[in-house]
């Protein structure tokens, strides 16, 4: 069975359902940059701009997920979670101003999901 590299929350499936309602299909993706962090950003599909040096990570609820090449270089060896906790964040994700955010548990993989990931995509999903 092939490990998965990203998982979420019922707590952050719950923010994605309402976020889903207001502004339709929706995308993450998680950048190294400065203003944002390291932290998750949620976007309508299609609103974010993914380039050749995005890495697809899986989908979340039914949302693609993607992370910056140089970021995914840190975490490749880590299981990644999204969830949810009060605060507002410095971005522009969509859950902003509900006064939560999108933040990211990790650990690391064990050797045997580790024997059993799917190698990962560049660019966008087909």
């Amino acid at each position: 069975m092939k490990a998965t590299r990203i998982d979420v929350t019922p707590e952050a499936m719950q923010v994605i359902d309402r976020l889903r309602a207001e502004h339709g299909e929706l995308m993450f993706h998680q950048s190294g940059g400065c203003c944002d962090g390291s932290a998750p950003m949620c976007f309508p599909a299609g609103e974010f701009r993914i380039g050749d040096n995005d890495v697809y990570l899986g989908s979340i609820h039914g949302c693609e997920f993607y992370m910056a090449a140089d970021q995914f270089e840190y975490w490749k060896h880590t299981h990644l979670t999204v969830d949810v906790t009060p605060g507002r964040g410095a971005s522009f994700s969509l859950e902003i101003p509900m006064g939560i955010r999108f933040v990211i548990k990790s650990r690391l993989f064990t050797e045997e999901e580790a024997a059993n990931l799917e190698p990962v995509r560049m660019g966008a999903a087909v």
